[in-house]
C-alpha cells in the first residue's frame, strides 16, 4: 500500500493533458502533474513519486525531495504564522504545519526547529511536532551499551543535550561527554554509553571516551613521543586545543593526565608535561 509522507513506487494508469495518474492501490488513484512527469513516460511505467497533500489539501504526487519524510526529524526554519500555528519550509510547495498543540514553546518566523514529521490519520495531514518526546520513545530494550548510532542534535538542557537516536529514541549526551560545543540540528555519529534503571539512555559522541580513560592515557603516551617526551598541552591548556588533538573534553583530559602522574608515567608542569622515560 501507497504510504502519505513518503517515497513510493508507484505504476502509471492513465494519461490527461495535465499529468499522469498513479494507482495508490487504497488511497485510489493519484496525479502526478505534468511538470514532475518524467520524459516518455507512460501507461504502464513505474515512478518513484512523494506522497502529499496540495493547498487544496488533495492527495498528490512530487518526484521532487522534502527536507524530511513521515517518520523522520529534522532541522527546518519557520516562514510564516497564522492562527493554525507555524509553517516551516520542508522544500514543497505547500508549507509544513506545526500545530500550536505540537509546539512545545511558541515558535517564530525566522528561527529554525529540529521537529518530528508526522501523518494525522484523524485530520489526515502531514504535520510536525516540536514536542519530540510525545512521539519518539526515551527508553528502550532495542539498544545496547557500545551500539553504534545516529544522533541529531535536538537541543540543550541543565544536564548537556538531547538528542535523537536514529529516529526512533531520545537520548542524553552529558555536557562532560560533549567534548566541544554542539549546535542544535547538527548530525553525529554517536555511540549508547549505558541504559539508567529507569530505561532513559545516555549518549557518546566520541569512541575514545567508550574505550575508557586507559585508552586516552595511552594516546597521551603516543603523542608524548612523537613530540620529542614533551608536550605543551597541560591541564590549563584551551579546551579546543585539547580537543582538536585528542577529540575529548578538557574534563576527561585532566582525569587521564592525573592517572599518567599517579602511576608515575610523565610529569606534569605549569607549561608542559614530560614523559618519563
Amino acid at each position: 500500500m501507497a504510504q502519505v509522507g513518503k517515497f513510493n513506487k508507484l505504476q502509471v494508469v492513465k494519461e490527461v493533458d495535465f499529468g499522469v495518474y498513479l494507482d495508490g492501490g487504497e488511497l485510489d488513484t493519484i496525479l502526478l502533474p505534468k511538470r514532475y512527469v518524467p520524459k516518455d513516460c507512460g501507461i504502464g511505467d513505474w515512478i518513484d513519486v512523494f506522497l502529499y497533500f496540495d493547498s487544496e489539501d488533495l492527495l498528490i504526487a512530487t518526484t521532487e525531495t522534502p527536507k524530511v519524510q513521515v517518520g523522520q526529524c529534522e532541522l527546518l526554519k519557520v516562514i510564516d504564522i497564522n492562527n493554525a500555528g507555524a509553517f516551516m519550509d520542508w522544500g514543497l510547495p505547500k508549507d509544513l504545519l506545526v500545530p500550536y498543540s505540537e509546539q512545545h514553546k511558541p515558535m517564530e518566523v525566522g528561527y529554525s526547529y529540529v521537529v518530528y514529521v508526522f501523518y494525522d490519520h484523524d485530520s489526515d495531514r502531514i504535520a510536525a511536532s516540536t514536542r519530540l518526546q510525545d512521539h519518539l520513545a526515551e527508553e528502550s530494550v532495542w539498544v545496547k551499551p557500545k551500539q553504534a548510532v545516529n544522533l541529531l542534535i535536538a537541543g540543550r538542557t541543565d544536564l548537556g543535550y538531547k538528542a535523537v537516536i536514529d529516529n526512533r529514541y531520545l537520548g542524553l549526551i552529558f555536557r562532560g561527554d560533549a567534548f566541544r560545543p554542539l549546535k542544535i540540528g547538527e548530525r553525529v555519529a554517536g555511540f549508547i554509553k549505558s541504559i539508567r534503571p529507569d530505561g532513559k539512555i545516555d549518549l557518546l559522541i566520541s569512541q575514545a571516551t567508550l574505550q575508557g580513560d586507559h585508552a586516552l592515557g595511552e594516546d597521551i603516551i603516543r603523542h608524548l613521543k612523537t613530540s620529542g617526551g614533551v608536550s605543551l598541552l597541560t591541564d590549563k591548556s584551551d579546551p579546543d586545543d585539547i580537543y582538536r588533538t585528542f577529540k575529548v573534553s578538557k574534563k576527561k583530559y585532566k582525569q587521564a593526565l592525573g592517572t599518567l602522574y599517579k602511576s608515575k608515567r610523565i610529569l606534569l608542569a605549569p607549561d608542559k608535561i614530560t614523559l618519563i622515560s
